[in-house]
């Protein structure tokens, strides 16, 4: 790929000054949980630690991917209170916070900048 790309190009392909920075999630629940309480579970998760801190969810009951609702990166402090939030909640038995990645390209380190 060409590494002379021009700003506009940089901050549609979400690379360089413009990378974007998320973090993944993975979940345990108990055992005996049943899926009611699992859906209840997941909509205070959405209204409480998503919403709250201006974030979105991608992926499914046990992991997935947390990126910031609007364009740009989620910080350290966002990420912090998720994890504070998940590990305020009974339902959970293993819970799995990565490090900042770049949403858009995991495989890619984070930029120094970002």
């Amino acid at each position: 790929m060409a590494t002379n790309r021009s700003r506009r190009l940089r901050k549609k392909l979400c690379v360089d000054e413009f990378q974007e920075l998320g973090f993944e999630l993975n979940l345990g629940f108990k055992e005996d949980l049943s899926d009611e309480a699992i859906d209840a579970f997941l909509d205070a998760f959405l209204a409480e630690a998503m919403d709250a801190n201006g974030l979105d969810y991608v992926g499914g009951d046990d992991f997935g991917l947390v990126c910031k609702a609007t364009r740009g990166s989620v910080s350290e402090e966002q990420r912090a209170a998720v994890e504070a939030w998940l590990k305020g909640r009974s339902e959970l038995t293993n819970i799995e916070v990565s490090p900042l990645l770049d949403a858009w390209y995991p495989e890619k380190p984070v930029n120094p900048a970002s």
